[in-house]
C-alpha cells in the first residue's frame, strides 16, 4: 500500500495524480476504439477485395472510407501513445548526455514535451476552423450521386485527438519536470 510520504519515484507510489489518470483513461478508451477501427478497415479492404476478384461487385466508397480512416485512426491513438511514452524521438543525445548531466536530460525532455504541445495546439488551431466550416455546410467525401460520407466526424476526430495530445504532452512535460530521475538513466542500484 502507498504510503502518504512516498515520492512519485518510489516503488509502489501511484506515478499518476487523480486528473492526468482520468486523461489516461479517455486516452485509452479512443485508442481501444482505433483498434476496433482498424479491425473494421481491415474486414471492409478484405471484404472488398473478395467482392472485386470473385463476384466482380467491387464495395463502392472503400478508398474515400479507408483514405480518412487511417488519418482518424492516429488522433484516435496518439494521446495514448504520448501518455505511454511511445512517441517515437531520436534518443541518441539524450542517452549519451544521461550519463553526464541528467538535469539537462530532464530539461530536453520537458522541452521535448511542450514541443509536442505547441504542434498539436497548433493542430487544432489549423483544423478548427475547417470542422465549424464542415458543421455549418454538411461537407463530404466524395462523388455525390455515386458515394459521399460526411467530413465533420472526421474533422472532429482530429481536433479532439490533437486536444487531447496536446494536453497529454503538458502532463507529461510537468511530471518530467518535477521528477527526480530521467527515464534514460539505469535504475538506482544498477550500472
Amino acid at each position: 500500500m502507498k504510503s502518504p510520504t512516498q515520492g512519485p519515484d518510489e516503488p509502489g507510489a501511484d506515478p499518476i495524480p487523480a486528473g492526468p489518470r482520468f486523461l489516461a483513461l479517455i486516452a485509452q478508451w479512443l485508442a481501444a476504439a482505433g483498434t476496433l477501427w482498424i479491425f473494421a478497415l481491415m474486414a471492409l479492404i478484405v471484404a472488398d477485395v473478395l467482392g472485386r476478384n470473385f463476384f466482380d461487385s467491387p464495395i463502392t466508397g472503400v478508398a474515400e472510407i479507408a483514405a480518412r480512416s487511417v488519418v482518424a485512426i492516429v488522433f484516435l491513438q496518439i494521446a495514448a501513445a504520448v501518455l505511454a511514452g511511445r512517441m517515437t524521438q531520436a534518443d541518441f543525445l539524450v542517452i549519451f548526455l544521461a550519463a553526464y548531466s541528467p538535469g539537462l536530460v530532464r530539461v530536453l525532455e520537458t522541452l521535448f514535451a511542450l514541443v509536442g504541445a505547441a504542434v498539436f495546439a497548433a493542430i487544432v488551431w489549423a483544423s478548427w476552423p475547417d470542422t465549424a466550416d464542415a458543421w455549418r455546410t454538411g461537407e463530404f467525401f466524395g462523388v455525390q450521386g455515386l458515394f459521399t460520407i460526411p467530413t465533420l466526424p472526421f474533422r472532429v476526430i482530429n481536433v479532439v485527438g490533437a486536444s487531447l495530445a496536446c494536453v497529454a504532452y503538458l502532463v507529461v512535460a510537468l511530471q518530467v519536470a518535477r521528477s527526480s530521475r530521467s527515464r534514460y538513466l539505469p535504475p538506482k542500484g544498477t550500472s
